[in-house]
């Protein structure tokens, strides 16, 4: 397949070689980033997307998304199938699959979860909006860049998942930092609390498989320094996200809502920023009962 990718950060170049790599041929574009081989590089976005069957997007926001297509569509032919993979707002991702619509392109918003290491690995699970057809095409590329793609409905439910996704997440985490390191400054054997939660109730994905506690549970960004596997700024841009869903769509969300605040003071006012989201966990140690 002749594709057009475009965004080869952290995360959309791994994706991008893991997409060449598996034979097809990937003209990537980036403004700051070469492309590396086996990608094709090109002097722009509409380059990339000329004659494009399909054209892949990893961008940092709804702006920037939209500015985008409005490069790339005219570049697309009919029946081809943009697919942004960034995590922005749901009325961007809509915005965006109206104007591909009306040039007779699909649009798909596939979101993904996995981080840096699932993108490198291929092990990304996309969270899809949008289209059957639209789907159906793209559903093989899915599989070389990940390890599952679920269509969630039509365009905006990628992202609505993504972030609904996220904001229990933040909260999770929020509340697996605050308990450990309330265990800490008890005097209870932070694995032992693993031992404990890990198989009962109190059981999630921030425990289990992203403990924030060094030395315990599988490895995670503890064990490296915080550094980050998912950054904090990016769980706040996700959190903000979130909320301005639920300010239009009038979604009481008080502890998403929270959890946003938390992680702006975390990474805006303290030192979170550059450091995994999961390093709440030596703030709270840091900090007394009155802050």
């Amino acid at each position: 397949m002749k594709i057009g990718f475009i965004g080869l950060g952290n995360m959309g170049m791994p994706m991008a070689l893991n997409l060449a790599k598996a034979g097809h041929e990937v003209r990537a574009f980036d403004v700051t980033a070469t492309p590396e081989a086996p990608l094709l590089p090109v002097a722009s976005a509409a380059e990339a997307a000329s004659g494009a069957e399909a054209v892949i997007t990893m961008l940092p926001n709804g702006q920037i998304l939209r500015d985008v297509a409005a490069a790339v569509v005219p570049s697309m032919p009919k029946g081809a199938v943009l697919c942004d993979c960034s995590t922005v707002d749901v009325d961007s991702a809509r915005e965006v699959a109206d104007l591909a619509k009306a040039a007779g392109i699909g649009a798909l918003d596939a979101p993904v979860s996995g981080g840096i290491t699932g993108a490198a690995q291929g092990t990304l699970t996309f969270m899809v909006g949008g289209g059957d057809d639209s789907f159906a095409t793209i559903a093989p590329l899915f599989e070389i860049m990940g390890q599952k793609a679920v269509h969630c409905g039509s365009s905006g439910a990628g992202q609505a998942a993504k972030i609904c996704n996220n904001m229990i997440l933040g909260a999770t985490m929020i509340a697996t930092c605050e308990a450990f390191s309330l265990a800490g400054k008890l005097g209870l054997d932070q694995q032992k609390l693993f031992d404990v939660v890990s198989t009962s109730s109190g059981s999630s994905w921030s425990v289990n498989a992203y403990c924030p506690v060094p030395g315990v549970g599988p490895q995670s960004p503890a064990d490296n320094g915080y550094r980050p596997g998912f950054a904090a700024e990016l769980m706040l841009k996700d959190l903000r996200l979130a909320q301005m869903a639920a300010e239009s769509a009038d979604a009481d969300t008080p502890m998403g809502q929270l959890a946003a605040e938390l992680y702006a003071r975390f990474v805006e006012s303290e030192d979170g920023r550059g450091q995994d989201f999961s390093a709440m966990l030596p703030r709270f140690d840091r900090r007394g009962r009155d802050g």
